[in-house]
Parts: structure tokens; sequence; C-alpha cells
């Protein structure tokens, strides 16, 4: 497939979602009568048919009861004057419920009323409902009364009051239990990963508005250059591989759903400025559009943003430039257009090692490998990285009658990622880089690397439910494909000449797809029983070009090699939930996961694989339980994962099939629980803490061996006060003792336990004026410049160790050596936010 013929099918593409999402005139707002009416949704903004509203007053007897329409419309007139709390549920959902509606006597009054629901990938909220919880309410962070697995609800409130503005989700997702994330240029300007359960990224889904994201390299992601925290409306974090409905190239550890922000019933305008350390600037700024036309058939939330940084680590510069915009339109009572589009600039002087040598940090803690001599190997400007991305969908959901309705999103995205970075070049007599480096020395690295990364995607979502008396079927398909094109070539960094022969060149294609079919029992009006599968299947085309040896060699003199690999599995899941009060619920779960191995598997001299590797596979069991009450909240869960680790290969004599084989099994098994306490006038204590063991098993595997980056145990503190017109948040996170491998030799070095403590004081103007929605923000992370080595990449190589007299294959010793590259934490840092505008009344 051409360069050009991709570029025209984007080009349609994405004219066709704009004409799509742009085809709605703005019109006048139009007054209703008096009365009370609105609108029930999902948490992801789609509107909720069939669900029943409760309407009663707070001072009286009177009660009002009705039922939402096709596209979730529900209203009620004459009602006497006071003041009313609303609530909807649906089959499915958990209820939820507005308090203290005041209605005078010929007043209208519209409101929205999002419910969640306890399988969807898109869903967030916290859930302050029928139980009346005000601890729930108020808490950082929450489980959900039907939940199934071990899931936290992070909600918009949490995301804009308690997180720095130039945050990344992994920032973001601190605050769940058990999970830690570094960014050792300063929050969120890098590349960050989040680990929990002892599942690194690549182990683990990332979502977009329930769409997966990931590289076709291996499953890892580049979320920061996708999907900014300015962008982030929620994030609704399972950690578990989910149900049969769970789509996405590796439900292993889990999936971490980032829901875009809800579009608000009202007009509104915000302008934000933030400046903080490391001389980083965010300029922002959001339009909403409120319900459009005296029908509200329509409406969108724009943003624009561009976020300038020194960073953390010295000339580490960062820049990104993005805007995104989400729109909604009612096609009809009974069907809802909705569309999205997001775009990034980034650009950013990160060298490919993305830390200091021991030694170098032991002279300036926030070295990078970069100066500003245009002679010297660590020459920043040697080091640019620059991607431009793009993300698009089109929803579309309606309610067919009958119980049934289809959701169905078709989507692209595209990662360009154009890095050039210096390694160790050869030196003249006096001391300049020599100008004929392009070409590599035998037994040294090459001077420079021309690094290119790009993919683009097409895929569809897509799902059929049905919903009677009985319980949900749900059942539908994600189908992606793909294409790839990796490079690198070395490079002389004086003149950005390459030389004739990569040391990789590759091109492939993706077509996966995974059918499901599940179904939610209401056995019991307090028991719910689901069961389902999920067929996975991979399949690639694989084309590699001779090279210097880096990867395939010259292959005899041919151009290219192609190979093909198909990958399927059957991934059964099966939970229950009981519900032992309204506010009280236990459940279980069983699911299995799986990843397929990564394509380097063809990475091996003539790229000859005789019998490919299979996918890796999970079993995951789990129970927990979440209570309710109207101070104090308490949630937990027990688990039990067994899973495989990745592959290792050897090539039994030179020229033969290449033979891959796994690593030892591991069992992680803990628990998890936290608890919001609320003490009275908007002040409130968090806590969470977890127990961890995930640990290497089977024969002549020896005992006590541990998987790295899993901590033995986490705990997390937060003091909140949220009260009128202030906000106040003081968190602190502790990461526990955890082990860093070398290579396929584990347990190399012993990371000492750190903490990261974070404060956050805003003023919030909230008046019901035009200037409702303004705020002044001071936030500090890392209060208390910690400076840690939480990360560790070994200079040397392992010794193998002898076990029973025999060389281990797993356990090994290594020197640490000054040439050793560090991952740290980050020193203090701190954020003035101003934004000014708000609602337009």
């Amino acid at each position: 497939m051409t360069s050009s013929f991709l570029q025209y099918w984007r080009r349609v593409f994405i004219f066709t979602a704009l004409v799509a999402m742009f085809s709605v005139t703005p019109l006048l707002f139009a007054q209703q009568g008096a009365s009370l009416s609105g609108t029930v949704l999902d948490s992801a903004g789609a509107a909720l048919p069939n669900a029943a509203v409760s309407i009663k007053s707070e001072s009286t007897a009177f009660l009002r009861k009705t039922t939402s329409d096709a596209l979730g419309h529900f209203s009620a007139i004459n009602l006497p004057a006071g003041k009313y709390s609303v609530e909807a549920e649906a089959p499915g959902f958990a209820a939820t419920r507005k308090t203290g509606i005041q209605l005078g006597a010929s007043q209208s009054q519209e409101l929205s009323l999002s419910l969640s629901i306890g399988n969807a990938n898109d869903q967030v909220t916290v859930e302050a409902n029928a139980s009346g919880s005000m601890a729930a309410a108020l808490s950082p962070v929450g489980a959900l009364l039907e939940a199934r697995s071990a899931r936290s609800e992070i909600s918009s409130d949490f995301i804009q009051q308690f997180t720095s503005p130039v945050a990344d989700y992994g920032e973001i997702s601190q605050i769940v239990p058990g999970v830690y994330s570094i960014n050792s240029n300063g929050v969120g300007l890098g590349q960050s990963a989040n680990y929990f359960r002892g599942f690194p990224d690549g182990d683990y889904d990332i979502t977009w508005d329930g769409i997966p994201f990931e590289d076709t390299n291996t499953p890892t992601h580049h979320s920061w250059a996708f999907f900014p925290g300015v962008w982030i409306g929620g994030v609704d974090f399972d950690r578990s591989p989910g149900s049969a409905s769970t789509i996405g190239p590796s439900p292993f550890g889990g999936t971490i759903n980032l829901l875009s922000k809800q579009i608000p019933d009202q007009q509104a305008v915000r302008g934000t400025i933030s400046y903080g350390s490391f001389n980083t600037m965010l300029l922002d700024a959001q339009y909403d559009s409120g319900n459009l036309g005296a029908a509200h058939k329509a409406s969108f939330v724009l943003d624009v943003h561009r976020l300038t940084s020194d960073g953390f680590q010295a000339f580490n510069y960062q820049q990104r430039i993005g805007g995104d915009i989400k729109v909604q339109y009612k096609l009809s009572d009974r069907t809802l257009l909705s569309g999205y589009s997001g775009v990034i600039q980034l650009t950013a002087n990160t060298p490919n090692n993305s830390g200091p040598t021991r030694a170098q940090a032991q002279l300036q803690y926030n070295f990078l490998l970069q100066n500003t001599d245009p002679t010297s190997t660590y020459y920043y400007a040697y080091n640019t990285y620059r991607v431009p991305t793009d993300f698009e969908y089109i929803g579309l959901k309606s309610a067919l009658g009958h119980g049934w309705a289809l959701d169905i999103k078709p989507y692209t995205y595209n990662y360009d990622n154009s890095q050039y970075y210096t390694n160790d070049p050869p030196k003249t007599a006096d001391g300049k880089i020599d100008a004929t480096c392009a070409t590599p020395v035998k037994g040294k690295s090459p001077c420079a690397v021309d690094k290119y990364n790009s993919y683009r995607k097409y895929g569809e979502t897509s799902s059929v439910t049905q919903t009677s008396k009985w319980g949900v079927f749900r059942t539908g398909l994600w189908y992606e494909w793909s294409l790839t094109n990796r490079h690198q070539i070395p490079s002389n960094p004086l003149t950005h000449v390459d030389d004739l022969l990569p040391n990789f060149n590759e091109h492939y294609t993706f077509n996966d797809f995974q059918p499901f079919a599940e179904y939610e029992l209401h056995a019991m009006p307090r028991l719910t029983l689901t069961g389902g599968l999920k067929y996975s299947y991979y399949g690639m085309r694989f084309k590699q070009y001779a090279d210097n040896g880096g990867k395939i060699g010259n292959l005899g003199g041919k151009p290219y090699i192609i190979n093909t690999a198909d990958y399927h599995n059957y991934l059964p899941s099966a939970d229950a939930n009981y519900r032992i009060k309204n506010n009280w619920s236990v459940y279980g779960q069983f699911s299995k996961g799986n990843i397929i191995p990564p394509t380097n598997v063809f990475d091996v001299t003539g790229g000859s694989v005789g019998a490919l590797p299979k996918p890796t596979g999970v079993s995951t069991y789990q129970t927990g339980s979440v209570l309710k009450l109207k101070r104090f909240t308490l949630d937990g869960d027990a688990y039990y994962i067994k899973y495989q680790n990745t592959y290792s290969s050897f090539t039994p004599i030179t020229g033969e099939d290449t033979i891959y084989f796994l690593g030892p099994d591991s069992v992680t098994k803990g628990f998890e629980v936290e608890t919001n306490v609320y003490i009275a006038h908007g002040l409130s204590f968090y806590v969470n803490g977890t127990a961890d063991k995930a640990s290497y098993v089977g024969t002549g595997v020896p005992n006590n061996l541990f998987v790295a980056n899993a901590p033995a145990n986490t705990e997390g503190f937060g003091i909140t006060y949220q009260e009128k017109n202030l906000d106040l948040g003081f968190f602190e996170k502790r990461i526990g003792p955890q082990w860093n491998d070398n290579g396929s030799f584990h347990n190399q070095f012993n990371v000492a336990p750190f903490n990261i403590v974070n404060l956050f004081l805003n003023y919030n103007v909230r008046n019901n004026t035009i200037f409702d929605g303004s705020k002044i923000a001071f936030s500090m992370n890392n209060l208390l410049d910690t400076r840690n080595i939480v990360g560790v990449g070994f200079a040397n190589s392992a010794a193998p160790l002898k076990v029973n007299g025999i060389a281990s294959t797993y356990f090994a010793s290594t020197a640490l050596s000054q040439g050793d590259i560090l991952t740290q934490t980050p020193g203090r840092s701190f954020t003035l936010t101003v934004t000014f505008g708000g609602v337009w009344r």
C-alpha cells in the first residue's frame, strides 16, 4: 500500500468526520415553561433511555415518577414550589441522585444525571448515589457498589482540583491503590508509565473513550503524545483482565480507561495560564457550547493549548501544541451521533538514554547526558524528538426498540515519531567529533542514530445490547488494521548524512479482531451473575529489509524477507456481584487475558523462526467488597494472579531456526484497601494501602525470586478540604521496596522505599455569575524534595550464579558500575494557575 494511497484515505476519513461534526448550525436558545426537565446519561455523555426518574420534595410527601425517552430526556411540569431531590436508575446501572434543587412557583430548571455501569470500558463516575454518602462524594478516588472487579474511579473534580495542570495520566492515576508512576523530567514532561501488581506498561490496555491505543511494535503506550491531562475528564482504572466485553490487544494486567471531558449543559468559555518550575508555561483555552438550538440537539466542547518547559533534567526542552474537539448531535429521538478529534505536535530534546550515569548523578542530580558543547557526544541539539499525532472517531448510538441498542464507533489514529540521538562517536586528535563517524566501527556504536517509528490505524468498536427483566445481553466486535514503518540508521550528527545500511528497516501490517458475547443475569433482586467468552485473533505480515547485522543481517544478498504470523486465544470470564444492602456489596471474579509476542520475534539472523511462540496468558482470581456509609467508605480486594512471562530465544546451530521458550511462570497475590472518612464542614481523610508478593514459580527457580517493579507494599494518604470556594489537598504516596532485573536475570538491584508528597490550594469562584468557574490555584509536587534512585540500567553484564552446582538460568550477580544509567525522581516543583471566565447565563 503506497504512502499517497494512505494519505488519500486519511484525508477522506478526517473530512467525513469533520462534515458529520460540523454540519450543525447553532440556533437560538429557547426557554421552556415552568418545569423540571433533564437528561439521563451514562458517564461518557451518551443518552440512557428507559431510565426510571423519581422527583421527590425534600419537605413534603410529594413524589412524581417518570421515565426517560429514547434520547434520555425526561420532564415534569406543574410542580409545587419547593426544594427537590431527583434520582435516576436503570437496569445494570448504579442509581444516582441530586439534592437541594430549588424551584420557584414559575421557574424552569434543566439538569443532567449520569449513571455508572459495572462493565463498560467508557464509564466512570464518583458514586454518591442512593446511599447518600458524603464520604463517597468527597473521596479522591472511589469504588463502585456494582463493581465486578477491582476498579477505581477518578473523577473530573479530582483531576481539576488535586493534580497539576501539566500532569499526564500517570500522575493522575497515582492516587489509585498500588499504582505508581515516575517521570524523571518532571510532572507531565516526558513519557511515563504506570506499574501496579507487578505489571509494567505494555502488560495492560489503555483506552480513550473505549478505544484501545498502543504501539504496534509492542503493546506499550505513548499516552503523553496523544492525550495530555488537560483533555482528560476522568479515569476508570480496572485492575483485572476484565470481562469478555473488555477489548484491546493486551487485557493482561488490566485496563486504564481514559475519558474525554463531558460536554456541559451550559455555554462557557475559560482561559488558563499556568507557570511554574523549570520555566514551565501552559496556555489553555476551552469553549463549551452548551445545548444549542430550541430542541437542544447539538453541543460541543473545544480546547486548545500550548505547553513549553525547560524540564527538570538538563537541556531536556519540551514543547507541545494541541487541540481537541468533542461534538454531539441528536439525529432523532432514538439516535445520537458523536465525534471527537485530537491533534498534538510534540517536540523535545530527549536523548535515547533518559537518565544520567551513576557517576554523572553524583556531580549533578539532573544531568541528562547533554550539554552545550557542539563537539561533545552530549550536545543537546544532537538529540531531537518530534512526534505529531492525531486521533479521531465517530460514535453512533441508537435505541432499536424492545430493549435492543446499538453502539458503534469507527476510528483512526496516527503516531509519527522522528527521533535523532547520539551515541559515543570517535574523536579526532584535537578532541572533536570525527567527521567520518557515519560509518560504524566494528565493536563500537555509530556516532548517531536516525530513528523512525510511524503507524496509522483504522478500526471500529461495536456492541449490541438487549436489556430485559432478566438481565443484559451484550455482544460485539473490536476490529483494527494497522500499517507500521520503522527504521534505525547510523548517522553523522554533524551532517545528518545517514549510512547506506540500516541497523534495521521494517514494514508490517496487522489485522486484529475480537468478537465477544456475555450475559449479565439478574438472578435475584440483589444478585448479578455475568459470564462470557471472547475470541482474540492477531494476524501479522512482516517485511524486513537486509541490514548491517543489527537485526537480521544481509539475507544472503536478498533485499528483504517476508514473514507472517497468526495468534489466537479464547478468553473466558465469570463474575458475580451481591448487594448485601443498598450501600454494601461483595463481588468475585475469574478472568483470563493475554499478550501476543512482540515483533522482535523475527529480529534474528536471517529472520528465520521455526516455531512461533504462542501468546502469553494470565489467569486472575479476585474478590472484594464495597461499603458506603454517610461519613465513611471502605472498599478492599484480595487477588491471586498466575501469569506466564516473556519469551527467551536461542539458535542451536548457526544458520538454523531460532527457538523460543517461556521464562518461569509468576504468581502475584495480595490485597488492596482504601477508605475515606468525612469529618465535618468539607474536611475528609483518605487512606489506601496494598501488600503484594509477586514471585517466580517453577522447576529450577530459586526460592524468593521476585518479579521486577513489584513493590512489596504501597501506602497513600490524603487530607482534603472542599467547602464553599476553597479546595485544599495534601497527598502522600509511599512506594515500598522492590527489585530491578538485568535482562533475563532477576533481583539485581534492590530499590529502597521512597515517597512523594504533593500539595494543592485552590480558590474557586462559585457564585452563579459569568465568572463561575474562574479560579486561582497553587500546586507543589514533591513538596519534601526527595531525590531517589528508582531504577537502574546496568552497564555490566550479569554473571550467572550456581544453584546446586549448576549455573542458574534466572539468577545472577551484577556489580554496580559508575556507568549504570539511573532513573530518578524529579526534584520539587511548583505551579501557579489562573483561570478566567466561566458560564454564560
